[in-house]
C-alpha cells in the first residue's frame, strides 16, 4: 500500500486527478508521516474503537487510522475527493466514507447504526474555519464520543485549555471545559502542509468527562449568558447581562435581566457587582445562571 503523506505522493494524487484546493473547505492536507503516527499514538485507538474522521481529504491520514481502528467512518463535504478517496483507501474494508457536511450529519445516528450506540473517537485535520461550530456540535449533539483529537489552530487550541483572567479565557473555553479535559498534545508547523497554512496549528486532545465538572440547572441558559458576558467582554458583567442576555424559560417565554437583577445575584455569591465575565470560573457561572 502507498502512503500519502509525502509530498511526493500527494502531488501524484493531486495532478493525476487535476484536484483544485478549495479554499472555502479550508483544504490542507497532512504530509508528514512523523506528525501523523504520533497523531493517531496520541490518539490512543484500537481495534475495539469506531473512529471519526472529519475531512480526510486525499485519505491521508484514514490510510492510519483504518490499520489501527475497527472501524473509521469519514465524513468530507467536498464531492471532488470522493472519487479520490475510493482510489486511495480501495484496500480498506473497514472505512466508510459519507460526503456531507459534518454540521448537518447526524452523529448519533452514525454512532447507533456503525457502533451499536457505543462510544466512538473523533481523529481529525479539522478545517479551520469551522473549528469551533463543528467541536461543540459535536458536544451539544449528545452523541457518544469518549474523546476528540483533533488539528486546530494553534490559538484556538491555547484558548481551549486556559483558566481565568487570561486574554485567552472565553466562551470557548469554559463550554470545552464543562464538556471535556482539554490538552494540546503536539504542536504542528505550516511546512507538514499542502498548502501552508498562514497560522500555526497544535493538536489537541479532548478528553470526554463522565459527568460535567459543575452541575447546572439549565445548561443552554448558562451558555447563552456566557456568550453575552464575553460579547462585550469589556463591559463589567452585570452591563453585559444587562444589555445582551436572554433566554427561554420554561413556558417557551424570552426572559431579560436588568442590571440590577445581575448585581444582587452576585452579592449573593459573594462576588464584586463591578466584576467582568472573564474573571468567572466555570462553576461561578453556573452559580450565577441558577439564581438568575
Amino acid at each position: 500500500m502507498a502512503y500519502l503523506a509525502t509530498p511526493t505522493a500527494t502531488m501524484e494524487v493531486i495532478r493525476k486527478y487535476h484536484f483544485m484546493f478549495q479554499k472555502k473547505y479550508g483544504q490542507n492536507f497532512l504530509i508528514d508521516a512523523n506528525i501523523v503516527n504520533k497523531i493517531i499514538k496520541c490518539s490512543e485507538i484500537t481495534k475495539e474503537d469506531c473512529v471519526v474522521e472529519i475531512g480526510p481529504g486525499i485519505g491521508t491520514m484514514t490510510q492510519y487510522l483504518a490499520e489501527n481502528a475497527g472501524q473509521v467512518i469519514a465524513i468530507e463535504v467536498d464531492k471532488n475527493l470522493i472519487p479520490i478517496l475510493e482510489d486511495t483507501l480501495k484496500e480498506y474494508r473497514n472505512v466508510t466514507v459519507i460526503n456531507e457536511d459534518v454540521l448537518k450529519v447526524d452523529i448519533r445516528q452514525i454512532a447507533q447504526e456503525q457502533n451499536g450506540g457505543k462510544p466512538m473517537k473523533v481523529v481529525a485535520n479539522l478545517p479551520y474555519y469551522i473549528t469551533t461550530p463543528i467541536i461543540m456540535g459535536l458536544f451539544e449533539s449528545g452523541a457518544p464520543l469518549s474523546s476528540m483529537t483533533v488539528m486546530v489552530q494553534k490559538e484556538v487550541a491555547q484558548r481551549m485549555q486556559v483558566g481565568p483572567g487570561t486574554k485567552d479565557y472565553g466562551a470557548l473555553s469554559l463550554a470545552v471545559q464543562y464538556y471535556a479535559h482539554p490538552q494540546i498534545v503536539l504542536n504542528v508547523p505550516a511546512a507538514c502542509f499542502m498548502p501552508k497554512p498562514g497560522v500555526g496549528s497544535a493538536v489537541v486532545r479532548l478528553q470526554r468527562h463522565e459527568k460535567p465538572p459543575v452541575i447546572v440547572q439549565n445548561e443552554k441558559k448558562m451558555f447563552a449568558m456566557i456568550h453575552a458576558a464575553f460579547n462585550q467582554r469589556r463591559k463589567t458583567l452585570a452591563n453585559a447581562l444587562s444589555n445582551g442576555f436572554e433566554y427561554h424559560d420554561e413556558d417557551g417565554n424570552i426572559v431579560s435581566v436588568s442590571r440590577q437583577d445581575v448585581c444582587h445575584a452576585l452579592e449573593k455569591m459573594g462576588v464584586n457587582g463591578s466584576i467582568r465575565g472573564e474573571a468567572l470560573t466555570l462553576g461561578e457561572f453556573a452559580g450565577l445562571s441558577d439564581l438568575l
